[in-house]
């Protein structure tokens, strides 16, 4: 049964308004393997850290906000537990609310990684490419460094190619 589905996370933030559009519910995934120097977010570079919990209850946590504007899936790499995360996009997606997923890989490698395209299919944005320090900006929306692209998903898996995520005129 997918609510139980279990994540190993390395933290959730109720109330982000940095990790996307509007009010998000943030699910950092615990464990990545790109290890990007500069990472934000090193404490969850091991696979064996953070803790465990279930979709249903991270779901829960995104259907007990009537406030979000949607859900970001950052990390450590989600896409390291593809199967599970794309459980918890599905079960988060609702009408009005988006999902948001950020790799380290670029969305062209993810489309020839097994496993990823249940993910991609089930978020709206992807936020793709490594982190890299010399092309770190403060003024890259939502994104940690110059080289990363805001991907949007459906257009972009229905052409076969990255087409990138037009922000609303009231968020630039």
């Amino acid at each position: 049964m997918e609510r139980e589905t279990r994540l190993r996370v390395a933290q959730v933030v109720q109330d982000s308004v940095v990790d996307g559009p509007g009010l998000r519910l943030a699910v950092f995934a615990q464990g990545c393997p790109h290890r990007c120097e500069g990472c934000h977010n090193p404490q969850t570079h091991d696979p064996a850290g953070g803790y465990e919990t279930t979709v249903g209850d991270v779901a829960g946590m995104a259907r007990a906000n009537p406030l979000l504007s949607g859900v970001t899936l950052t990390g450590g790499e989600p896409f390291a537990q593809a199967g599970p995360f794309a459980g918890l996009a599905r079960a988060v997606k609702a009408p009005g609310l988006t999902v948001w997923v950020y790799s380290g890989w670029t969305f062209e490698d993810l489309r020839e990684r097994d496993g990823a395209r249940s993910l991609l299919e089930a978020c709206d944005v992807l936020v793709d490419g490594p982190f890299i320090l010399s092309q770190k900006s403060y003024g890259a929306l939502y994104r940690g460094s110059r080289n990363q692209r805001l991907i949007d998903l459906p257009v972009s898996l229905r052409e076969g190619r990255a087409i990138l995520w037009e922000p609303p005129k009231d968020i630039v």
